[in-house]
């Protein structure tokens, strides 16, 4: 049987560990996260107030070192002077994987620039853990967080749109209404899954139609976790090519790319992309 008393007494090397910890129950840590974070010298917190739950369940009372987007270039030189000495300091953000849409990769870089042993520990992710359950392609694109400005994420979405893959987005509860009609108005035709408060007591999963969603009633508390469908599940709802759609094709082609027809029918008619796309290269195969 694997004891963890054989786990705290192998020896471990010196150097960055980045930590995932839960992203919601406390219960998901592994047995080798609460091993290192117990031997590390310091643990760099993105919020040491959510940290010091989770360290104190496990009993862990290694020194703590706030690192969050507002000051990790502040603490950029004592942290690599601490690590050039030999000690041994563990990342944690305040859930999942560090790094990730979260502080640590201007440290990483940095490490890596001055031959500082890096050491990831696996584990709990919202971004596999909501893919898992989605029922989309298992081939995805990660975006993360969305920008403030609307013409970078009009932008954003346009090309992500292009993507026959699952898409997958982090987003406030305040900005989730904002966000919707940007779904929508690229992304027509798909499937969505929101994952809201993950492996938490109140967790919920909302499964729509990208059409339909605004439909429903959103007032959601706690970190959300979007996952888009691939092209591919559009086929079901989509509408096969008309004679005037057809019609309509031939008579963009003379003007506009191939690309630029695609997104018009796909964003202004529930017409398959694939399909659209075979058609023009029919098209100009006949030429």
């Amino acid at each position: 049987m694997f004891r963890n008393s054989e786990i705290n007494n192998k020896e471990i090397q010196k150097g960055l560990y980045l930590v995932s910890t839960p992203i919601g129950n406390l219960e998901d840590i592994t047995l080798r996260a609460i091993s290192i974070l117990k031997r590390s010298d310091y643990i760099l917190c993105e919020d040491t107030r959510t940290s010091k739950i989770l360290l104190q369940k496990y009993d862990i009372k290694s020194k703590l070192i706030s690192n969050h987007k507002f000051n990790e270039k502040k603490n950029l030189l004592k942290v690599l002077n601490l690590l050039k000495k030999g000690t041994i300091i563990s990342l944690i953000s305040d859930a999942g994987t560090p790094g990730v849409s979260d502080p640590g990769s201007i440290l990483v870089n940095e490490c890596i620039e001055n031959r500082i042993n890096i050491f990831p520990l696996p584990g709990p992710s919202s971004v596999t853990s909501a893919l898992s359950i989605s029922g989309f392609s298992e081939k995805f694109f990660f975006y993360g967080f969305f920008p403030e400005k609307k013409k970078l994420l009009n932008d954003d979405l346009k090309k992500l749109s292009e993507l026959d893959s699952s898409i997958i987005f982090f987003v406030s509860p305040r900005k989730i209404n904002k966000i919707l009609p940007y779904l929508k108005k690229n992304f027509s035709g798909r499937k969505i899954l929101i994952c809201r408060e993950m492996t938490k007591y109140y967790e919920e999963y909302i499964r729509t139609d990208i059409d339909d969603i605004e439909k429903l009633n959103f007032e959601l508390k706690g970190e959300l976790t979007i996952v888009i469908s691939d092209i591919k599940l559009d086929k079901k709802n989509s509408q096969n090519l008309s004679e005037s759609d057809k019609r309509l094709i031939k008579e963009m082609i003379k003007k506009l790319s191939t690309k630029e027809i695609i997104n018009f029918l796909s964003q202004n008619k529930k017409i398959s992309k694939k399909e659209v796309y075979n058609y023009c290269i029919k098209l100009k195969n006949e030429k």
